[in-house]
């Protein structure tokens, strides 16, 4: 069966026009050239497009379906005439479901999102997994759908970065290759999601790959655009806010009022980033202790967010309703203050229960509320020098998600993008940089770099500390029996000091004991047993830990300045 299998691949490959074949091989030997790559990047673009489309239309056709919704963008407003026992129960079931998917296709009953695209851009080659990310594409998707309080741009994102990667493994693109077809999925994914190309491009540069290479730019910049076409061929180039005109912004006079709204954000902002952490550990120490199956920990997640939601519909899904009528001024200020910490505690449950689903949509939402009560205060306070209350919601909102984000640029674009009024740009600058400044002092840069953190992958602090993980011992060592091996007699000296390394350790654990202890080389052992001395397979010097280390800095430079 295989032998027949390949005659008729090979009789395939013989029917294909010569040059059309050659031209393949030189791509998966060679990679692609210049040209070539601009080409994979729209056609990347293209399909990262449709599946950001894909996606958001699936959602809004399960909504329509579990809840019986004829517009989603008013998902609350609808669920408030259901019957409590509907609310309670369809976030539930939809944890459940959630629950199996995730358990059965994933390793750790995790979803994966942006900060698993952010470690895959940084320490492997800009590949991530596809059979994990395609079940949390869809368990996001039921999630969403079933009023999970979280959004869809971190599922589309892990959804187009499989997309990449499946295509850096085709055409076997190292890692530089792998990195800037990445980004190129990412910005196509953002761009189709929220219809704004500018800020596509500028996320996957600032959040995803971390650095503005020129060189990354044109083809980035294609996939955007690409994207963008894809979702205005179907909605066309409207925006997903329309908030009212504003005046003339009285910049002098509202200055101070909006560089307090930044550090207010920025603080709020630290709430919501904090509060998930918190619950997901709570989570994690209850699933310990009562020896909860992992499968179901979102149905209960989602029982909690059902609960809520009877009494507070707002809670669920997106959260596009509110946060417009926070833009348009249609709350009250005791109304923004409950939605905002109801909201964060729904987002912060959606989270520890691993329903899936990103955090630039909760973000915008409590933003938007933030701002609108905060707005309410100043034009209570300074009627006569102060602008509309709506235009600290807009501020407000673009604060908050820059903040969580790590994104300052690209958020501030979006924020533009997302509802047109271009006016405002002063108020959104100058509240985006204080928050953003106030946050990435009190967290890890970000929630994204916060998770990473979490996790024992230090990318926060650059490449000086995360290239560190990339190595291991083993690989680096030199074995017992190689020509220029270690002593074993200097070995066996060393071993009886307990100065050894495990193959399984990376230079981040390995360096520190260079230090510490001030040798050339370092023994490498593995266990042998009980009650027997452990095995010696190598010995990690020194100068090829820092050889390594030196080399890897440099190719990060050079592509970073390229």
């Amino acid at each position: 069966m295989i032998f027949h299998a390949k005659t008729r691949k090979i009789a395939t490959l013989d029917r294909i026009d010569p040059r059309l074949r050659n031209a393949w091989l030189v791509l998966r030997s060679r990679g692609p050239s210049q040209v070539q790559f601009w080409f994979i990047a729209l056609v990347i673009g293209i399909a990262a497009g449709f599946a950001a489309l894909g996606f958001r239309l699936a959602i809004d056709m399960l909504q329509r379906t579990v809840y019986g919704v004829d517009d989603p963008h008013r998902l609350h407003s609808y669920a408030e005439t259901l019957h409590w026992g509907w609310v309670l129960a369809i976030p539930a079931i939809g944890g459940l479901v959630v629950g199996l998917i995730l358990h059965r296709f994933t390793e750790d009953g995790r979803a994966r999102s942006v900060a698993d695209v952010i470690e895959g851009a940084a320490i492997k080659d800009g590949r991530v997994e596809h059979k994990a990310g395609l079940a949390s594409a869809l368990a996001s998707l039921i999630t969403l759908s079933t009023g999970g309080s979280t959004g869809r741009e971190g599922p589309v994102v892990h959804m187009a970065a499989v997309i990449s990667s499946w295509v850096s493994d085709r055409i076997r693109a190292n890692g530089i290759t792998g990195r800037d077809l990445l980004g190129c999925a990412v910005a196509a994914a953002v761009s189709a999601s929220f219809n704004a190309p500018i800020a596509g491009a500028l996320f996957a540069l600032e959040v995803v790959l971390r650095h503005f290479a020129v060189h990354a730019f044109a083809p980035i910049t294609i996939a955007a655009v690409s994207g963008t076409v894809i979702n205005r061929l179907e909605f066309g180039g409207v925006t997903e806010f329309t908030p009212p005109q504003h005046g003339d912004l009285q910049f002098y006079f509202e200055l101070p009022a909006f560089l307090l709204l930044g550090l207010v954000c920025g603080l709020v902002a630290v709430v919501l980033m904090r509060s998930i952490f918190w619950a997901e550990d709570l989570a994690n120490r209850v699933q310990r202790r009562t020896r909860m199956p992992r499968w179901l920990r979102p149905a209960v997640a989602g029982l909690g967010l059902g609960a809520m939601a009877i009494y507070f519909p707002h809670i669920i899904g997106v959260g596009y309703e509110t946060t417009s009528a926070a833009l348009t001024g249609q709350l009250f200020f005791h109304e923004a203050v409950v939605f905002c910490i109801l909201k964060c505690i729904a987002v912060a449950l959606t989270m520890a229960g691993r329903m899936g689903g990103g955090m630039f949509s909760p973000s915008l939402m409590i933003g938007a509320l933030t701002g609108f009560a905060f707005g309410v205060v100043a034009t209570s306070l300074f009627p006569y020098i102060s602008g509309n209350d709506t235009l600290y919601a807009l501020a407000g909102m673009g604060a908050v998600a820059a903040a969580v984000l790590g994104a300052p640029i690209s958020t501030t674009m979006i924020v533009f993008e997302l509802t047109g009024d271009w006016q405002a740009g002063l108020a959104v600058m100058v509240a985006v940089s204080l928050s953003t400044a106030l946050a990435s002092r009190l967290v890890d840069r970000s929630f994204f770099l916060t998770q990473l953190e979490r996790r024992g992958i230090h990318i926060a602090a650059g490449p000086q500390a995360y290239l560190l993980s990339i190595f291991s011992v083993g690989a680096l060592m030199r074995p017992k029996d190689s020509p220029n091996a270690a002593s074993p007699e200097a070995c066996a000296e060393l071993i009886s000091q307990g100065v050894t390394l495990s193959p399984n350790a990376t230079l981040h654990e390995a360096l520190p004991q260079f230090e510490k202890w001030g040798y050339g080389f370092i023994p490498v052992v593995v266990p042998g047993g009980e009650g027997n001395e452990p095995d010696l397979v190598g010995a990690l010097f020194h100068v090829d830990a820092l050889r390594a280390y030196t080399r890897a800095l440099a190719t990060t430079a050079e592509e970073e300045h390229s």
